[in-house]
């Protein structure tokens, strides 16, 4: 028998309440914190409606309830984070892990940067991977990992997660899990709009592959380890998220490529949509470092109004031949 930990997830959309289902599944202590509990009682109605919590799993809008805990999980939106931290003045003593994918949408800044200039040198972990809420949450076989810079941390998050349905990899690289997780959001939204363009499946294959090389050539020259590209928090979330409409952003581009606006698509989408952050990021972080990223631009493009989707693919397919 395990020891009973507990465990305060800080964000009540479906990434958060999904792990918050699977933590408590395991016996622990599970508090889910969000400003708005209106939508959860027994199950969160508005996200993941169907699936009953556990009595060990309680619901409260006090933040400093949910302090008093040993370990934290932030799993606010990216746009929400920064707000979320300068609440929490204290960190408990395992430091502080969080699901959000993505990159500070003002600072452009890595959410490890941010963390360690508020707090100092404090343990930090990120789980992530190719993990869609509502198969979390419905206990369907998921592999995902944790990157943390501390190895006791990042053992204990592992042991805390894993189960029989879901098993756990660890990497120390912090810095190249953080920008696949931001990025892959960028290049579901690019084979969404291909997809919603009908451009076909050796379009989207395309994509993906070369969409991979952008990830790999701005996460090295942010000192990432190219090796993690190629695992779960790279290949796996890229191809989970740009081939499965169970993704948000993918849905959000296939709108856009079938000719939706862009509020218009974000409507129907009805989720916070990380990528139509993320785009901006990722293109100001290749300009800042001098890397070329052609389909993130031409994405970023799409969004901000510059061009139309039709206009970005055909921009992309007249570019200069590589040898």
């Amino acid at each position: 028998m395990h020891k009973v930990s507990k465990i305060s997830v800080l964000g009540a959309g479906s990434w958060g309440t999904a792990v918050a289902l699977l933590l408590a599944r395991q016996g622990h202590l599970v508090t889910l914190w969000s400003k708005n509990i209106s939508y959860l009682d027994c199950e969160n109605k508005k996200y993941l409606p169907g699936i009953n919590f556990p009595n060990n799993l309680l619901v409260t809008d006090n933040l400093k309830h949910a302090l008093d805990t040993d370990y934290l999980l932030i799993a606010v939106p990216s746009h929400a984070f920064l707000d979320l931290i300068a609440q929490i003045p204290n960190v408990p003593k395992h430091g502080i892990a969080w699901l959000t994918k993505g990159i500070e949408p003002i600072s452009y800044r890595l959410f490890s940067n941010i963390l360690l200039e508020k707090y100092g040198p404090i343990p930090l972990a990120m789980i992530s991977g190719p993990s869609f809420a509502k198969e979390v949450a419905m206990q369907k076989p998921t592999a995902m990992l944790v990157a943390s810079n501390n190895e006791l941390l990042q053992k204990k998050w592992q042991a805390l997660m894993h189960s029989q349905y879901n098993r756990i990899y660890l990497s120390n690289d912090l810095i190249g899990v953080q920008i696949c997780g931001a990025i892959k959001n960028v290049l579901a939204i690019a084979c969404g709009i291909s997809d919603g363009l009908s451009y076909g499946a050796n379009a989207r294959a395309a994509l993906i592959t070369r969409g991979l090389n952008e990830m790999v050539t701005l996460g090295k020259s942010l000192g990432a380890t190219e090796q993690t590209f190629y695992g779960l928090a790279g290949v796996g979330d890229l191809v989970l998220t740009c081939t499965d409409n169970q993704s948000r952003n993918r849905r959000f581009g296939l709108y856009i490529g079938q000719g939706d606006s862009i509020t218009s698509a974000t409507d129907k989408v009805a989720q916070v949509v990380e990528g139509l952050h993320n785009a901006k990021q990722t293109a100001t972080l290749a300009q800042q470092n001098q890397v070329e990223m052609p389909i993130c631009t031409a994405v970023y493009s799409v969004i901000s109004g510059v061009q139309t989707a039709a206009q970005a693919a055909a921009s992309l397919m007249a570019r200069d031949l590589n040898y």
